[in-house]
């Protein structure tokens, strides 16, 4: 397998608070990497150092190194270039009020394709790898703001593809969003991951088993586990994560 992201020493302070507490971890390409963990711990944080949102926030210091196929993002690589490398879907849905068709294209238009067929093109098949075409295709001119929690978020998804990225980073995407609009997003992510690399932070430890290829389990701005999913949550190797997954906190 090949690593699409390494991750090494990472240490992120917010002010005096640190946040996060010498992280390392290797996330491989074409796999589903999930994070778990209670409320708080950081796992969302994290999140968000692998597209540099945490750069909009006063006050933020982060050392160590977080390199994407070999280039360090911090030092050698500009923020706009990284961020259409690494999409990132948030926990609420929020299309831009305009058109289906105009969300879509907001992001290729943003990087210079101004060529309405080309637009066409990859709004027909961003909204195709988001499973969503056959629900839309005949109403593209209708405002997104109309189309159901559900279809919103896999709008979100498919603006993401619109700007051709290799990382996806999604933040519990899911969570607002009822049990067969959840099932179709996971349904989604394991069809894509073949042509994607997919970071998902996910409140829901069933998500992270139906879906994911390895779990990190996140506590305190540490990670204490780090395995395929399938042994971390079968045969933990250690007490506080074996605590968790049996509910006895969190």
């Amino acid at each position: 397998m090949i690593d699409k992201l390494k991750i090494e020493n990472v240490d992120l302070y917010y002010g005096e608070f640190q946040a996060l507490k010498n992280i390392n971890m290797n996330i491989q390409e074409n796999e589903i990497t999930a994070f778990i963990g209670p409320s708080g711990c950081g796992k969302s944080t994290f999140l968000k150092t692998l597209n540099r949102m945490n750069d909009l926030i006063e006050g933020v210091k982060i050392t160590g190194k977080i390199l994407l196929d070999g280039v360090d993002i911090y030092k050698d690589m500009d923020a706009t270039v990284l961020r259409r490398r690494v999409g990132m879907v948030f926990q609420k849905p929020n299309p831009f009020p305009m058109s289906i068709y105009e969300n879509v294209a907001y992001g290729p238009k943003t990087h210079g394709i101004k060529n309405k067929a080309k637009l066409d093109e990859i709004v027909e098949q961003s909204l195709r790898s988001a499973a969503m075409w056959d629900e839309v295709k005949d109403r593209l001119k209708k405002s997104a703001l109309g189309l159901s929690g559900g279809q919103q978020q896999r709008l979100c998804i498919a603006r993401a593809f619109s700007v051709n990225p290799e990382v996806i980073l999604l933040d519990e995407p899911t969570s607002a969003l009822d049990p067969i609009s959840t099932m179709k997003i996971e349904d989604l992510l394991i069809e894509i991951k073949n042509n994607y690399t997919i970071v998902i932070v996910t409140h829901n430890m069933q998500q992270a088993t139906r879906i994911s290829d390895k779990t990190a389990f996140f506590l305190h701005g540490e990670i204490i586990e780090f395995d395929e999913t399938e042994r971390l949550f079968s045969m933990p190797k250690n007490k506080k994560t074996e605590d968790y997954i049996t509910g006895r906190f969190g």
